[in-house]
């Protein structure tokens, strides 16, 4: 992505990209990170994460805002800033009628016929070229950070796909770098065909085993302290490698141990409290916002085990028709727990979640 940002920067073509993956493997870590990047080497960005229920325009609005005001006090691009500015205003006042959620100040007064359509994907393009032209001539370039991707609707991700596919046919230096969940990829590619050619689509998964260790070996090290390789292996095997579980074995481990070295007593002692810390936040926030239905699909499932699973197979759990439970696998989907790496099949987009749902209900029932 460095080297992405700096081809932009100077008018080369540039390839934005998605990060996939499932919770807790670290998208926003390395989003954020690359935003640093990309920051300290003077290139201009803007962070947003589209929450369910959000409209696309809503988001962007406010932050292309930033960026341009920014833009404005490079005085070689300056005018562009000030005409996109006044685009924002004419692309805010037209699709407000459409997407009443768009709060944004306004600087300028619009200018008629710019980003005015009434139409996003035509003004989405409108309004983004005026920004690549700022960025362009401040000899810079603009990269947008979407965080949870996932959730903006298919039609506006159309939109945002169209406007970066103009931009990158006028060599703009604009550069999309999005985070969502494994289903991200062929949202997009339902949205805009062409959007596997617009894009990479780095898939983030657990770490290896290598580096796995060193995320705990490491940071103990630099405290003088040491581990069993039999504490670890320990680790390795409950954590099954991501990201965020690492942290919460090695936080809960940290906390029990009295010595050093670090032992595998250690470990199964703190494993007792990291998975009831796991459960009441980061497994319980999920499992809260379900019905009582889709409790209960999502518990076939585990009954199943790891997965992915076929729905059919899921049927026969709850001894019912496949066509019965589409209702509920879509809401599954919506909201971001369950993904379908094909057709046929379905998986947990939260790591371990079939053995919470196995803990939370320990009975197949409502």
């Amino acid at each position: 992505m460095r080297i992405a940002l700096e081809r932009a920067r100077i008018g080369r073509s540039a390839k934005s990209a998605m990060l996939a993956g499932l919770r807790g493997v670290g998208k926003t870590v390395l989003l954020d990170r690359v935003r640093d990047d990309a920051e300290q080497a003077g290139i201009h960005t803007i962070r947003i994460e589209a929450p369910e229920g959000k409209s696309l325009p809503a988001l962007l609005a406010p932050q292309v805002r930033l960026a341009l005001l920014r833009l404005r006090q490079i005085e070689a691009a300056k005018a562009y800033a000030i005409r996109g500015l006044r685009g924002l205003a004419g692309f805010v006042g037209r699709l407000k009628i459409t997407f009443g959620d768009i709060e944004v100040g306004l600087d300028y007064d619009p200018e008629p016929g710019l980003a005015d359509n009434g139409d996003l994907e035509h003004d989405l393009q409108a309004l983004f070229e005026q920004v690549g032209l700022s960025a362009k001539a401040g000899k810079t370039a603009l990269a947008i950070f979407i965080d949870e991707l996932q959730y903006v609707p298919e039609e506006q991700l159309a939109a945002l796909i169209t406007a970066m596919h103009r931009s990158e046919q006028r060599q703009l230096p604009i550069v999309l770098i999005g985070a969502g969940l494994p289903q991200l990829r062929a949202r997009m590619g339902n949205a805009k065909s062409y959007a596997e050619r617009l894009f990479d689509f780095p898939f983030i998964g657990p770490l290896s085993s290598e580096a796995a260790r060193l995320a705990i070996k490491k940071p103990l090290q630099d405290e003088g302290v040491q581990i069993t390789e039999e504490a670890l292996d320990e680790i390795l095997s409950l954590t099954k490698g991501y990201a965020y579980f690492l942290q919460q074995w090695g936080s809960h481990t940290w906390s029990i141990a009295q010595q050093s070295p670090i032992v595998i007593d250690d470990v199964k002692a703190a494993s007792l409290t990291a998975i009831a810390a796991l459960d009441e936040s980061f497994f319980r926030v999920r499992f809260d916002r379900l019905t009582p239905k889709e409790k209960l699909y999502l518990r076939a499932m585990a009954e199943l085990g790891v997965g992915p699973h076929r729905s059919g197979d899921i049927a026969a759990m709850l001894s019912t028709r496949v066509s019965s439970l589409a209702p509920t696998r879509s809401a599954l989907i919506t909201k971001g727990m369950i993904w379908s790496p094909n057709h046929v099949d379905t998986a947990f987009t939260v790591p371990m979640f079939d053995e919470f749902m196995n803990r939370i209900m320990p009975e197949m029932r409502p």
